[in-house]
């Protein structure tokens, strides 16, 4: 299992950015990572070219580019497919993130437009992060997400009742899940310093 937050070094002198990442067709207005990218000035929404029809490599290669645009540390905050997106990331780009929120993680085999994204990496995530998953989710069964966030090397916070923790769902703008985004991000900043790990040399993808 990956290192508690705690361990995390992450007091730096430039801002940590916060990138959402949405799923498959978008989060839309009512979506509560639309809520919270209203709320928060340092928050960035990565932009697909193509949210209809998502592809792993343009879908990897656009969340790199949008992490590597500024300098700085970076903390994912992911949905459905835009989890599975994040953990395909690679390593060099991956050095930047110092944490991530990972919410109701898709399973790519489930359908057919999504398949190109499988097979899900289950190594250890190089940083520490929180999953969220729900005992009725229709896109992906718990037993799963509680396989991804061993795998990960996650904490695992299990919903009851809460579909894909989404605006269809009931999750507008998600209070807990706010509550739940606020530890992360106090931990990373409350975190002993340390200078953001830079990649030795620039990733293919993000050129």
């Amino acid at each position: 299992m990956h290192a508690a937050f705690s361990l995390v070094r992450a007091r730096h002198a430039a801002p940590v950015r916060i990138v959402m990442v949405p799923g498959w067709h978008n989060s839309g207005p009512a979506h509560w990572q639309t809520c919270w990218e209203q709320r928060l000035p340092q928050a960035e929404r990565v932009q697909q070219q193509d949210w209809e029809a998502p592809e792993r490599g343009a879908w990897v290669a656009q969340l790199a580019r949008t992490i590597t645009a500024r300098p700085g540390p970076v903390v994912l905050v992911a949905h459905s497919l835009g989890c599975i997106t994040s953990v395909h990331l690679p390593a060099a780009v991956a050095a930047r993130v110092q944490a991530a929120l990972l919410v109701a993680p898709a399973n790519p085999l489930r359908v057919a437009a999504l398949e190109g994204f499988a097979p899900v990496p289950r190594t250890v995530l190089p940083y520490p992060s929180v999953v969220v998953g729900s005992d009725n989710d229709p896109y992906c069964p718990l037993d799963l997400v509680q396989q991804y966030a061993d795998a990960w090397g996650s904490e695992l916070v299990r919903m009851t009742g809460a579909g894909h923790i989404n605006a269809d769902s009931g999750h507008g703008a998600w209070p807990e899940g706010w509550e739940i985004l606020q530890g992360v991000l106090q931990r990373v900043a409350s975190a002993p310093p340390h200078a953001v790990r830079q990649p030795a040399e620039t990733c293919r993808m993000c050129a």
